[in-house]
Parts: C-alpha cells; structure tokens; sequence
C-alpha cells in the first residue's frame, strides 16, 4: 500500500512539473507585438519614401533595411522567447560592460560616426550600430541583477549615472530621460529608500534642466514648446509641420499613402515625426486605435512583470516596459506638443535597425517571463 501511495505521488508531481515546464507564452502580447511590427513596416515604407527616393533613387531603401532588421529582431525574439529569464542574470555583468565601452567608442573621434552635430553609431563594414540603444536592454539586466542580490542604493545609481552621462556626452538627451525613467523605474520597484530615490530623482531633474538650457539646440526646443509661432521659419519649423500634419488628418485621416507632409515638409518622416505621418493619413480614430494598441502592450507587459517568478524576472520585465512604454509617451506626448520635442523614436514604427532589433529581443525576454511565470 505505501508503494501504491509513493508512486502515485510520484507520478501526479511529475504531472504538475510537466505542466508547468510546457506553460505556453501570453499569445495575445505575441500577437499584438507581430501586429505592431508589421504595422511599423507599412509606415517606414509609407513615411520615407519620398526620402528614399530623393537621396538613393529607391523609394523602397529604408523600409528594405528595416525589414531585413525586423526579420532579425523577430527570429532573435523567438529564440530568446525559449530561454530561461536566470540565463540574463548570469551573462548580466559582462553584457553591461561590454555595452559601456560601445559607449566610450562611440564618443572617440575616428571610430563614432559624427551625424547631425551628435556621435550616436559605430559603423562596422556595412553595420551601423547605435549603442545607446544596445545599453537601454543590458542596464535593465544588470539593474535586475543589482535588485535580485539586494544590494545597496548606490549599487543602483552608479551604473545609472554613468550610463546616463556617456549618452549625454554623445549629445542625446531624449535618450538619456529614457534611461533614467528605465532605471529609476526599477529602482523604485526594488525597494529602494524612498528619502534616496526621490533625492536621486530631484538631481537628475536639476541635472536635465541645466544640460537643456546650457544648450542651444535644447533651449530652443524648449522655447518652441513654450511659445510656439514666434519663429515659424527657424526654431518653431519642425513643431509646426507636426501640428499641421495632425490637423490635415481631421477626424478620418487623409488616406493611406495620401500625406502631404511626408514630402519633404516634415523633418525626420520615418523616425522621430512617424506618428504625425499616420495620424495625417488615418486621422484621429485611426491615431486613437494605434494609442489603445500601446496601452494593451503596456498593460499585457505589467500584468507578466506582476506575475514574474522570481525578484530578478519582475524587475527585469518592469525595466523593459518603462523603456519601451516610456519612449511611447515621449515620442506621441512631443508629436501632441505635450512635451518638448525630445528626438525619441517611437517603438516599433520609427525607422532603425539598432532600435528595432534591441526592441524585439526584449520583447522576448517578456514573453519568456511569462512562459516561467508562477
């Protein structure tokens, strides 16, 4: 009899671990995140067409590379989709500091590539990298790490502060709010000292505040959101073709491929200005739906954080949706003169290869957390 009771507990255990190693991935943020991508496709292709034709003689150019780099993003996605969340714990120490000297290469004159007034890519053969958005992924990971070990709080906003300055020395600032929201959005969740966090956050503000108006170029972008149409030819240009690219779309847009905007009015088409583009061609409803897609992608992403296993996987995934859900409302918040405009590429739609790549293995770091949720 004590066999017969042995064995069938035996076999019912086995039965439950079974079950819980073949717990499928949340379908619906995979559906949705497929569903984003190839939206995303149709409007670099739409967007920067005229750009693409006018610089390379193809109209297809840039959406061509970005669906070699979503194809990529998506097969890297599946994979890491398989992988147990503790594996990034493991490897977290030496992909941040491999991602921190991307960082200092960047900055050294020679090996960065100067665009724009800005040294943001290393050009390796026919490969143009932006580390700035290989260390928004490595950060979160060695930020979950830091939390799981529960170190102490400067454990925390060293790596933070060092990796905000070296973005901010490219210059980019956009991208530098972006990463303080990330990490300190994991450094709240982590249990830090509330006195600590809140002092680190008021640095960083003060912080911010004097890196924008000590410059130029961002103390206009400040102005402009201030008061917009006192230089409708200079400084207020790019806010204003927004505006008139959102109110062109009206209620029902203007048609899909039909923007006027798109034609060489509106800088930066395909990346950062992408969201007036669609707006202007599928107007307000069309812009509201793809609004209420994001907010379930930022919803489907906290419930699996919530739900994470383990202290490591919950801050990690907390990481990843305020990196990704933090660059939404940046980008659309500027596109709506909400905020200033920050240069933020909007996640999923904005043409680039780094960004898209990076994006889409995160997104399998989340559905691999919900695969090995509890």
């Amino acid at each position: 009899m004590q066999y017969l009771v042995s064995g069938w507990l035996q076999y019912n255990v086995g039965k439950i671990r079974l079950k819980k190693q073949s717990k499928s991935i949340d379908k619906r943020l995979l559906y949705l995140i497929l569903i984003l991508t190839s939206f995303g496709l149709i409007a670099v292709a739409d967007a920067s067409a005229p750009q693409a034709l006018n610089v390379f003689a193809d109209k297809f150019y840039f959406v061509k590379q970005q669906a070699l780099w979503g194809a990529i993003g998506l097969i890297l996605m599946f994979i890491v989709s398989k992988l147990h969340p503790s594996i990034w714990e493991r490897i977290a120490t030496p992909l941040f500091i491999a991602s921190l000297l991307l960082l200092l290469l960047v900055l050294i004159p020679g090996i960065g590539t100067k665009s724009l007034g800005a040294r943001r890519w290393l050009i390796m053969g026919p490969l143009s990298v932006q580390p700035s958005e290989i260390v928004k992924l490595t950060l979160a990971i060695y930020l979950a790490k830091v939390a799981s070990k529960k170190k102490s709080a400067h454990s925390y906003f060293i790596p933070l502060a060092l990796v905000a300055g070296l973005v901010m020395l490219q210059p980019d600032l956009g991208t530098t709010l972006v990463i303080l929201v990330l990490g300190l959005s994991q450094i709240f969740v982590a249990g830090v000292n509330l006195l600590q966090f809140f002092g680190a956050v008021g640095i960083g503000a003060v912080i911010s505040f004097l890196f924008t108006v000590t410059s130029e170029y961002r103390r206009n972008r400040l102005l402009t959101f201030l008061s917009v149409s006192q230089d409708p030819l200079g400084r207020d240009y790019h806010i204003r073709q927004i505006l008139l690219a959102l109110g062109s779309g009206g209620v029902f847009g203007v048609g899909l491929g039909q923007s006027r905007q798109k034609f060489l009015f509106l800088p930066e088409a395909a990346t950062d200005s992408v969201f007036a583009i669609i707006a202007e061609e599928i107007g307000f409803l069309g812009a509201l739906v793809l609004v209420g897609l994001f907010a379930f992608f930022i919803f489907r992403a906290l419930k699996i954080s919530g739900g994470a296993s383990d202290k490591f996987s919950q801050v990690l995934g907390i990481g990843i949706v305020s990196w990704i859900g933090g660059q939404i409302i940046l980008n659309i918040g500027s596109m709506v003169a909400l905020v200033p405009l920050t240069g933020v590429p909007l996640p999923f739609f904005s043409y680039g290869g780094s960004a898209i790549t990076m994006i889409l293995i995160a997104c399998g770091i989340l559905l691999s957390i919900s695969r090995h949720s509890s």
